[in-house]
C-alpha cells in the first residue's frame, strides 16, 4: 500500500514508524459530514429545546435577558414598560375618583371637594398619571387633601418611575456598550494555512484588528473538535488544545498565529489527503481587553477541513514606510501556494531519523565482502523508498522487481564508486 494510500484507517499500535506515539482519533470509515459548532461570524450553533423552567431562569434574571434580546424586542419591552404603568396608574386613579363620587355633579356647588382636580374620566385619570410620572406638572390636574388612597398612589408612582427608568435605561445602555459590538471589528482569516515554517510542518491563520483604536493585549487559544462515537453509537464531542508559538499579542498590525505541528500535536498523523477527509473543527477564540473602554472581549471563528488550504503561506501586510508603517488590508485573506511536503509531520519525522541513522552508519572499509555491500543496499534502498513516499513495510530487504529498483541501483553505484 502506497504511503499516501486512498485508505487511512489508523491502528492502535505503531508499527511503521518505532519510537512514535500511536496514531489515535482516526479515521474509522468513511466520515460523515456534520455542521460546524461555530459559524464564521463567532455565533454557536446551538438550540436548546424543551429547557426545564425556561421562562422562569429567563424572568428571574431579567436584566441579562433585556441585554440579550433584539433591538426590536428592546423597543417594544421599552415602549411597553412605560405604557402599561401609566394605564395602571390611570386606573387607580379613576377607581379612587369614582368611589369619592368625583365623576358625576361636576360644576355643582354643593359636591364636595374632589380627590384629584378635573378628572372626571377615565381619559383625564390617564393623562394626570402620565403627567405624574413624567414629571410634566402642567397644573391644571392635581391631588387634593381629601383622599388619602390617591396621595398614596402618587408616591408609589414617582417611586416606580425611578425604578423603571433605571432598569429600562441601564439596560439599553449595556445593550449599546455589549462586547458584540467591538467584537465585530476583530477579523479572522477565511482559510488557515499549513505550510513549512522554520523547517517544521504549521497550522496558520491571521488576526487583524481594523479599528484606529486597538486593542491593549489579547490572548489566543485554539482547540481541535472531533466527534466521536462509542460502541452503543451515541456522538460525543472530544476536545484537544492546540499549543501555539504566539498565543500571547498585541494586535497593532495583523498577526499570524502559529500552530507547530508536533508529536503534541492532534494533526500530527494527518497528511493532506487526510485533513480533507477527517471530520474536525478547529475553534479559535481571542480574548482581549479594549483601549477605549477597558472592558474585556471575546472574538470566535472556526475553521473545517474544506477551510485548510495545504501549501499555502499568507502574503505580507505590513510596509515599512520612512516614517511609518503601512498594513494593506487588502492582502490581509492573500495567500500564495508553496512547497510542502503532501505527507504528515509525523512521516516527515520518521524520515528525518532514518535519513540520520543512515549519515551516522560508518563507512566501510575498502574490500570488504559481500555482506558489508548488501547492508549498504539495504540502507540505501530504505532512503529510497523513504524519499519516494513509500512504506518501507512493504518493500522487503532483498532487491526485487519494484518501481524504485532504478533508484536503488543508481545509490548504490554512487555508494560504490566512492569508495574506489
Amino acid at each position: 500500500m502506497s504511503y499516501y494510500g486512498s485508505s487511512y484507517r489508523m491502528v492502535a499500535g505503531d508499527v511503521k514508524y518505532p519510537g512514535f506515539p500511536p496514531e489515535r482519533g482516526a479515521l474509522a470509515g468513511k466520515p460523515r459530514a456534520r455542521r460546524r459548532l461555530v459559524n464564521k461570524d463567532g455565533s454557536c450553533n446551538v438550540y436548546f429545546k424543551h429547557l426545564f423552567g425556561e421562562w422562569g431562569s429567563y424572568v428571574v434574571d431579567i436584566f441579562t435577558t433585556l441585554v440579550d434580546t433584539k433591538w426590536r424586542h428592546m423597543f417594544v419591552i421599552f415602549s411597553l414598560s412605560y405604557v402599561l404603568s401609566w394605564l395602571a396608574f390611570g386606573t387607580v386613579f379613576w377607581l379612587v375618583a369614582w368611589h369619592h363620587g368625583d365623576l358625576q355633579g361636576e360644576g355643582e356647588a354643593s359636591s364636595p371637594a374632589p380627590c384629584v382636580e378635573h378628572v372626571r374620566s377615565f381619559t383625564a385619570a390617564f393623562l394626570f398619571s402620565l403627567e405624574t410620572q413624567t414629571t410634566i406638572g402642567y397644573g391644571y390636574r392635581c391631588v387634593t387633601e381629601e383622599c388619602w388612597a390617591a396621595v398614596l398612589a402618587v408616591i408609589l408612582q414617582s417611586i416606580l418611575s425611578c425604578v423603571v427608568n433605571t432598569f429600562i435605561i441601564g439596560a439599553a445602555l449595556a445593550k449599546m456598550a455589549t462586547a458584540r459590538k467591538r467584537a465585530q471589528t476583530i477579523r479572522f482569516s477565511y482559510f488557515a494555512l499549513v505550510g513549512m515554517r522554520d523547517g517544521k510542518l504549521c497550522l496558520m491563520w491571521r488576526i487583524g484588528d481594523f479599528r484606529p483604536h486597538h486593542v491593549v493585549e489579547g490572548t489566543v487559544r485554539a482547540q481541535l473538535l472531533r466527534y466521536a462515537e462509542d460502541s452503543e453509537g451515541r456522538t460525543t464531542m472530544a476536545f484537544r488544545d492546540l499549543r501555539l508559538l504566539n498565543d500571547q499579542i498585541i494586535l497593532v498590525t495583523p498577526v499570524t498565529v502559529v500552530h507547530e505541528i508536533d508529536r503534541d500535536s492532534p494533526l500530527y498523523a494527518l497528511d493532506r489527503k487526510a485533513v480533507a477527509k477527517e471530520d474536525f473543527e478547529i475553534l479559535v477564540t481571542f480574548i482581549y481587553t479594549g483601549d477605549s473602554t477597558g472592558t474585556s472581549h471575546q472574538s470566535r471563528s472556526s475553521y473545517v477541513p474544506g477551510e485548510v488550504l495545504w501549501g499555502h503561506r499568507f502574503h505580507d501586510v505590513l510596509e515599512v514606510k520612512r516614517k511609518y508603517y503601512r498594513v494593506n488590508c487588502l492582502r490581509f485573506e492573500g495567500s500564495a501556494e508553496v512547497y510542502a511536503p503532501f505527507c504528515s509531520a509525523k512521516q516527515l519525522d520518521w524520515k528525518d531519523q532514518q535519513l540520520l541513522h543512515v549519515d551516522k552508519t560508518p563507512a566501510p572499509v575498502p574490500g570488504t565482502g559481500p555482506a558489508d555491500t548488501k547492508v549498504r543496499r539495504r540502507s540505501f534502498s530504505a532512503v529510497a523508498i523513504v524519499n519516494s513516499g513509500e512504506n518501507p513495510e512493504d518493500h522487503p530487504d532483498e532487491c526485487k522487481e519494484t518501481p524504485y529498483q532504478k533508484a536503488v541501483l543508481t545509490l548504490n553505484r554512487i555508494s560504490l564508486e566512492s569508495q574506489m
